[in-house]
């Protein structure tokens, strides 16, 4: 009975810790400004670029280059998972690919 007694007191007292699911976001678009603590994208359907926030645990995933961790640059398609903390955006993981450079037609001189 005692044992009991304790038993409860113990869980009474004990604070719960709730296992909140972590959600994440995807924000895809283009890139219009980057620096080393935000990056905003262009989204179809807004008008205004989204700001998600940038921090040192941030992963960098460029397509065509898969070991790389360089950033992104102004241009380039991003898909930016991300989770919402306290109304802000804060990238986990940036998927990138570059923007692909158009090359000039050949012109053939004249003689």
């Amino acid at each position: 009975m005692i044992i009991g007694i304790v038993l409860l007191g113990f869980l009474l007292t004990a604070t719960t810790v709730s296992a909140e699911k972590a959600v994440i976001l995807h924000v895809v678009g283009t890139v219009t400004a980057i620096d080393k603590k935000h990056i905003a994208v262009k989204t179809t359907g807004k008008t205004a670029p989204v700001s998600v926030k940038l921090t040192k645990q941030v992963r960098f995933k460029d397509k065509n280059r898969p070991g790389s961790n360089e950033p992104p640059v102004v241009g380039d398609h991003v898909i930016i998972e991300a989770k919402k903390e306290n109304k802000a955006l804060f990238a986990t993981v940036v998927h990138y690919s570059a923007m692909r450079k158009t090359t000039a037609p050949l012109s053939s001189a004249a003689p």
